[in-house]
């Protein structure tokens, strides 16, 4: 077996789907020959957690090594789960963070995890690092071992640093230093993952040492376990579930699904009462006082946070699924993973997004609808056509070869065999 240290901040207990990339790969490592321990984070204070997430980590058998440190939700550890600020809180808080903290604020849990990863690396034989960004933190760490112990060094580019589409740089120093240090962490790298094309083509352009052979894109996808284990949840009704699983954060936000909604069923009364809108996960006290304002709590069913499992039954069990990604710096190179698990159910999507990475994945799914993010009437229509369509029993369904090359179990073969070509070439 060959052995890989992954270095992960983010990893179950905590949940959410930033969490799920990395489980599903080191979940499946072991199949094709590697072996995988993975240094993560201590307890923290978390917008959520799901131990069945855990349970399917300890099931596989992975080498899990705890580090606790001194940033923020380590600090908060004691309150457990916590509550996610209002929305304007929450920006204000982020905005401080990235003042204060450069490349941001994991960075004094990379500090602490860097001790622990030079034990790990001197007490047995690693053949390669791999590290999960964000935090971007955890790169600049990986970086400074490789550089002490020249292993193979892989990051996986959950999202861009540089200008990413939640960046702030209240000064120029800010910017610069952001850029320099992914400037360097990224000539420390053997190869460097991304989810989709667009951040593969950002980092080429800004870094012309890089050529198209150092970026290799490997998407987000869907674990078929899960829905191969998922039971539907009982029915009754004919109405259509029109779902959304997940969180709201920044500008993604149900604020013009709603408003879309308001505005069907005040035109189409005898549209809008055949349809559910069911949110699972944190749908905000913010977004539970605007469906109060427009009168929607009879159209509306907030399940809040479920666990991973039972949220496979949601998804399983509705008619159709909805995603939005709002218009923001960079939102062409964003493509979420709820997107992706969305496709592993093979249901239609209702995609609200702009141009880029997710409306090209969604138009290669083909069982989708599609409209501008914020475009309130090209919704309304929308939802009319998904309805008349769930009506007359003709929803769209994707096509199998476009849905299983997204298969988790196929993607981490993609994924160890760049380990393996590089091992091979030295």
């Amino acid at each position: 077996m060959f052995k890989v240290l992954v270095i992960a901040y983010y990893f179950p207990p905590m949940g959410l789907s930033g969490v799920q990339r990395t489980l599903k790969f080191v979940k499946y490592m072991s199949k094709y020959n590697w072996e995988p321990t993975v240094l993560t984070a201590g307890d923290v204070g978390y917008y959520a957690h799901d131990n069945s997430l855990l349970k399917e980590a300890e099931d596989a058998g992975i080498k899990i090594v705890r580090t606790p440190g001194k940033d923020v939700n380590s600090l908060l550890s004691k309150y457990g789960t916590i509550t996610i600020p209002a929305e304007f809180i929450r920006n204000i808080l982020s905005k401080i963070s990235k003042a204060v903290f450069i490349p941001d604020n994991k960075k004094a849990w990379a500090e602490k995890a860097y001790i622990k990863a030079k034990e790990l690396i001197e007490q047995e034989k690693f053949d390669a690092i791999y590290v999960t960004i964000p935090p971007y933190s955890s790169f600049v760490m990986a970086a400074k071992l490789k550089a002490e112990f020249d292993i193979p060094l892989f990051v996986d580019y959950r999202d861009m640093w540089y200008k990413n589409q939640f960046s702030f740089y209240p000064t120029p120093y800010h910017r610069y230093k952001h850029k320099k240090l992914e400037y360097q962490s990224l000539r420390a790298a053997e190869k460097v993952i991304t989810i989709n094309r667009k951040i593969k083509e950002k980092l080429l352009t800004r870094y012309g040492f890089l050529n198209f052979d150092d970026v290799i894109i490997i998407p987000h996808g869907y674990d078929r376990e899960d829905f191969e284990k998922a039971e539907p949840l009982p029915r009754n009704d004919k109405k259509l579930w029109l779902t959304y699983s997940g969180i709201f954060y920044e500008n993604i936000t149900p604020y013009y699904l709603l408003q879309a909604f308001k505005k069907l069923s005040v035109e189409r009364p005898d549209i809008a009462q055949n349809i559910e809108l069911h949110f699972v996960g944190h749908l905000g006290k913010r977004n539970k006082k605007l469906i109060s304002k427009l009168g929607l709590g009879d159209f509306v069913r907030d399940y809040g946070y479920i666990d991973h499992a039972e949220a496979m039954r949601k998804i399983i069990s509705s008619d159709v699924l909805w995603m939005m990604i709002g218009n923001t710096i960079n939102a062409d190179t964003i493509s979420t993973g709820k997107l992706f698990e969305y496709i592993g159910s093979k249901k239609p999507i209702l995609g609200c997004v702009p141009e880029g990475t997710a409306q090209t994945t969604l138009k290669e799914y083909g069982a989708s609808f599609i409209t501008k993010p914020d475009d309130i009437e090209e919704i309304k229509q929308a939802l009319i056509k998904i309805h008349d369509l769930h009506k007359n029993k003709n929803l769209p369904v994707p096509g199998d070869d476009y849905v299983k090359k997204h298969d988790r179990e196929f993607l981490t073969e993609q994924l160890v065999k760049h380990f393996q070509f590089y091992l091979r070439e030295i």
